[in-house]
Order: C-alpha cells, then structure tokens, then sequence
C-alpha cells in the first residue's frame, strides 16, 4: 500500500470512529476506543476485499467498500462489548 493511501485510509477511518463517538456520546477514553476500533475494522475490511479480490468501492488501491464495512461492524460490536453491564 503506498503512503497517500495509507494516509486516507487512516482519514477515513478516523472520520467513520469520530462520526460513530458524535452519534453514541462519551468521553475522551470512549473516543479513543472507538477509534482504535474503527483503525482496526477498517485494516481487516480492506484485508479481506483484497485478499478475496472483490473490488467494491475501490479508491485506488483501498478497498474502501470493505474498509468501511469492517469499520462499522468493529464499532458496532465494541460498542455493545462496552456498554455490558459488569455487574
């Protein structure tokens, strides 16, 4: 992958994390955490597009379709995980 698209996927991904924390609320760990998920989700999704060659929404080398996709479900599902009651 080269830097610029390296550095858009971090954009992207950071945007889709920021957006998820100005929908859910929280603090400033909570944004961290969402954000870490949706870097995360992200590399996985656009992993998976590459490696199953599915080109959806490519955005040069990114598999943008994928990378976004991964990035809500990461979200989604660490934020259910977070909110569990610890009782």
């Amino acid at each position: 992958m080269t830097a610029p698209a390296f550095i858009y996927s971090f954009l992207v991904a950071t945007f889709l994390g920021s957006a998820f924390h100005f929908l859910k609320g929280g603090g400033g760990g909570r944004l961290i955490l969402l954000l870490i998920l949706s870097w995360a989700g992200f590399f996985v999704g656009h992993m998976l597009g590459s490696a199953w060659e599915i080109k959806f929404l490519m955005i040069g080398p990114v598999s943008g379709g994928f990378g976004a996709i991964g990035s809500i479900l990461f979200l989604l599902v660490g934020n259910w995980f977070s909110r569990l009651d610890q009782s």
